[in-house]
């Protein structure tokens, strides 16, 4: 998992990861945590400090990231890219021609029409889009009824206009389900979703 988000990075204290990579030579080796090798611009500053660069040097860690990265053998590279259309986005797309995208929302109509720009940015660029994930879709309450807090339709009217279709609806995560931390547990309600999510997208791709 390649955190391309070099302003945003949060793949770090999601996946509970404190250490630094280890260099050999000109080489990185990536953190492995949860069975998943991890690079992110997080694993190298301090304290959560930002980073305060211009364009170049987006481009620059993107391509250490991906070439000075011993990845060794991979099922697959997920990036996670940031929002918008920026540079990043725009090197990564000149760099990974064949990459094949999904696009993330939530189901305000406004998050939607955000979305939308990185969405025909992929079309742009003949990436392909595999389908839209809602996340924060609701809230499903004790008694099961489902509270849309973020409203409905977003991801809906997303995949309409990027003609595609939504493949998940991920709702809020019950605090006992993942116990305050970003993974899941594979026998919860969220972590079997993501699971089907995952599932589908291989095939899918």
């Amino acid at each position: 998992m390649l955190d391309a988000d070099i302003y945003g990075f949060s793949i770090p204290a999601m996946m509970g990861i404190g250490q630094k990579p280890t260099m050999i030579d000109q080489t990185v080796i990536p953190i492995v945590s949860h069975g998943v090798k991890v690079m992110s611009m997080g694993c190298f500053t301090d304290n959560n400090k930002p980073v305060m660069w211009r364009g170049p040097m987006l481009n620059k860690w993107i391509q250490n990231f991906l070439t000075n990265t011993h990845w060794g053998e991979m099922d697959y590279l997920l990036l996670d890219l940031p929002p918008g259309t920026g540079d990043v986005a725009i090197d990564v797309a000149a760099m990974i021609p064949q990459a094949k995208e999904i696009i993330v929302t939530t189901p305000h109509n406004i998050a939607s029409y955000v979305t939308s720009r990185a969405g025909v940015m992929a079309k742009h660029t003949n990436h392909e889009i595999l389908g839209i994930v809602e996340n924060m879709a609701y809230y499903e309450e004790q008694d099961g009824s489902r509270n849309y807090l973020f409203g409905k339709g977003g991801g809906d009217m997303l995949a309409q206009q990027l003609q595609s279709e939504v493949v998940a609806r991920i709702p809020f995560a019950k605090r006992e389900e993942n116990k305050g931390s970003s993974i899941y547990d594979e026998d919860s309600l969220t972590g079997e979703m993501f699971t089907s999510l995952a599932q589908d997208l291989v095939h899918r791709g």
